[in-house]
């Protein structure tokens, strides 16, 4: 297959209104420390949003959304044929028709985050949450409130994606596709907890239009 080019996207992933969980490992935890640490970078500590977690998702949204075999396993799509394994890739090795399109980086807080997290003295939160009996209205037993570390609302980082192509390639097909993907999860959500309130998020294109609709344009011109 001739590659016909490499196309990078580049923009912000804005936090709204609620804060944003992604888990990181932690061996051991200190007195007064949360027990679900969010992932931090291993040399600066500041919190970041892993490529994996953004591609993971709008992938699993349109599986949810097109791929039939997803609906009935609940496993990512391996067909090799379908748009989602085109773009993203294909889990399984004797399917793999073409090489997969798409890369998403590692999102690092922008400076204009890092100076406000500075300011504040601050770069999460900790939210405390309770498991209540239903029938008491109490703490159920004694299972006691667990604490959750999130990224705060209102932070933003520095995203970007490319989109290689080959000869061949229906590229507007492609932008048609990705743009719903970032659109629907702009209506989920990003990381855990999503139905407890976390993880809303928007991918912005650098002239601050949600990349949703850059995406459309782009697919609506064909290129």
């Amino acid at each position: 297959m001739k590659m016909t080019g490499i196309e990078e996207f580049r923009g912000t992933l804005k936090v709204l209104g609620s804060g944003l969980r992604i888990g990181g490992p932690k061996e051991t935890v200190g007195i007064g420390e949360t027990d679900n640490p969010i992932i931090r970078h291993p040399i600066t500590h500041s919190p970041y949003v892993p490529g994996s977690s953004v591609k993971g998702k709008i992938r699993s949204l349109l599986e949810l959304k097109h791929s039939p075999d997803t609906q009935r396993s609940g496993l990512p799509c391996k067909c090799g044929d379908c748009l989602v394994c085109q773009l993203f890739g294909c889990g399984e090795a004797r399917n793999i028709q073409t090489p997969s399109r798409l890369v998403f980086r590692d999102a690092q807080p922008t400076e204009e985050t890092r100076e406000k997290w500075e300011q504040a003295g601050v770069d999460s939160e900790v939210k405390t949450e309770v498991l209540i009996d239903r029938n008491k209205g109490l703490s159920y037993g004694r299972i006691g409130p667990r604490t959750m570390e999130r990224i705060p609302a209102d932070s933003d980082f520095s995203f970007s994606f490319s989109l290689r192509t080959f000869e061949g390639d229906e590229v507007g097909q492609y932008y048609s596709f990705l743009a719903e993907g970032f659109e629907l999860l702009s209506k989920h959500y990003l990381g855990g907890s999503g139905s407890r309130g976390y993880g809303e998020v928007l991918i912005v294109n650098e002239d601050g239009t949600p990349m949703h609709e850059h995406l459309g344009k782009r697919a609506s011109k064909g290129r």
